[in-house]
């Protein structure tokens, strides 16, 4: 997950990914000629790392491999904080699915986080790749995979150093 609270720790970042990794390309706040921009400067890390880039927000990109929480080409990926929220989503078409907040973040303050427990049960039966987001760093991920989560998503645990 991209915003623009990473700065230019953005880069290295990227660089620490595992190949394979998913890259959701968010930066809402910039001009649209300037998220073009940074988009493509992405896309170039992502292409030569083997990342995966999806975009979300209304206005595509050139170069995307799919969209976040919204209608495009390519890969689906949608946020889900509630059972009902995952449901619609894959009703609407989504491929996989970024549940969240499993632990709190600083991403939402105050924001009321899941916690493993809750977790499990939204996710349950769910038949698509669920990726844990909020709070999320590789040891908190290993500590879900009993869930069969595909995956973990973060910013402050690939921007400062933990993973």
């Amino acid at each position: 997950m991209t915003d623009e609270r990473m700065g230019e720790a953005l880069w290295p970042a990227l660089e620490r990914l595992p190949r394979g990794s998913g890259v959701v390309f968010r930066h809402y706040a910039l001009p649209l000629a300037e998220r073009r921009a940074l988009f493509a400067r992405i896309r170039q890390v992502a292409r030569r790392r083997g990342l995966v880039l999806v975009r979300a927000g209304a206005r595509p990109m050139r170069g995307e491999s799919g969209v976040h929480g919204g209608r495009g080409r390519g890969i689906r990926t949608a946020p889900a904080h509630d059972r009902r929220a995952a449901i619609a989503a894959l009703r609407a078409g989504a491929q996989a699915l970024f549940v969240s907040p499993v632990f709190t973040t600083r991403s939402h303050p105050g924001g009321r986080a899941l916690g493993r427990a809750r977790f499990g049960l939204l996710i349950r039966g769910l038949d698509v790749p669920v990726i844990a987001l909020g709070g999320m760093d590789a040891r908190k991920a290993a500590s879900l995979k009993r869930f069969g989560i595909h995956g973990w998503a973060a910013i402050d645990a690939w921007t400062n150093g933990g993973s």
